[in-house]
């Protein structure tokens, strides 16, 4: 690992996982599965309870910058307790109509903007003249 690797591992958080997290799971954690963006998934070995929850512990190491809309819905549910199942223990089958997982492009280079944005690409379409403005004394 390059002293820059490092550094980041020490530092940030948002660069995968730092080295707290690293020995965490190296100590404490059982890899449960991955899902298609490549974020690995672990739960707590042992009599480790997060008193929050009130159950076992469960976290996610993302691959690349962190950001929680990397995860999809079935992990999401499966980190959130909402699901006991894992995934990658699930023999789960997407419908036709289900749309695959996108995560949320706000802020970035490739987010939706709408036509007549101030900023979308192009020119802002002219007014339609159907305002009035408002002047005192009507």
């Amino acid at each position: 690992m390059a002293l820059k690797d490092t550094l980041l591992r020490i530092f940030t958080w948002w660069n995968g996982q730092t080295m707290s997290l690293a020995l965490l799971t190296a100590r404490r954690g059982q890899f449960v599965g991955t899902d298609e963006l490549g974020n690995k998934y672990y739960r707590a070995q042992g009599p480790l309870i997060d008193r929050s929850v009130g159950s076992e512990r469960r976290w996610v190491i993302y691959n690349g910058y962190a950001d929680a809309s990397k995860v999809p819905p079935g992990w999401r549910g499966w980190l959130c307790h909402a699901v006991e199942v894992p995934p990658s223990e699930e023999s789960y089958t997407p419908r036709e109509w289900q749309k695959p997982h996108v995560e949320n492009l706000t802020g970035t280079a490739a987010a939706y903007r709408p036509k007549g944005s101030q900023l979308s690409w192009g020119q802002r379409p002219a007014a339609t003249g159907d305002y009035v403005p408002w002047t005192p004394g009507e």
